[in-house]
């Protein structure tokens, strides 16, 4: 059964290592016969929130007007969301972080999600990739019947495309055929 598949990049640097791996996902799971779609976080205009509380009094809209309400709809339409990102001082990068904020106006819609983490950072040390996991599975807890399905782990990378020598670059190609 195809499945429509949300991949948020939240790499600032097209061709950057998470990007890549969003990347070689994406052919996996479009090999499989899945609708894909890919948003690089970075090209579109998401601002934070800033806890006014306006979308919880008008029907989950937002007072900002900038392209989140697309990027909302297209999270909550989804069967399968990847979140991916570069690790930021052990955590998840500011990009991405926004566009997870950013859900609270209609948090309640967005459920049932098969849930992909795709991780890179230059430290090899994989306790810098779990403290970002964790960022990405305390999420998850809020997001009625997520299941998480699958990690790719980029350590040890920090040069745009070093990724593609590492064993990573495969797995993210075959964890997206297997969606």
């Amino acid at each position: 059964m195809s499945k429509k598949v949300l991949i948020l990049s939240g790499s600032p640097v097209k061709g950057g290592n998470s990007d890549l791996l969003c990347d070689e996902f994406m052919c996996g799971a479009v090999d499989a016969g899945n609708t894909v779609e890919k948003i690089r976080v970075s090209e579109k205009k998401i601002g934070y929130c800033s806890a006014c509380y306006y979308c919880q009094t008008s029907g989950g809209v937002c007072e900002k007007k900038d392209d989140m309400t697309e990027v909302l709809q297209k999270i909550i339409d989804a069967d399968v969301i990847v979140l991916s990102s570069p690790v930021y001082f052990n955590s998840v990068n500011a990009q991405l972080k926004t566009v997870i904020d950013r859900t609270i106006a209609r948090w309640t819609e967005v459920k049932d999600k098969e849930l992909y983490y795709i991780v890179t950072c230059a430290d090899e040390d994989e306790i810098s990739l779990e403290r970002t996991i964790e960022c990405f599975r305390g999420y998850a807890e809020c997001i009625e019947g997520a299941k998480e399905m699958g990690i790719i782990y980029g350590a040890g990378v920090y040069r745009p495309g070093e990724i593609t020598e590492s064993p990573a670059f495969a797995e993210a190609y075959e964890m997206g055929k297997a969606v």
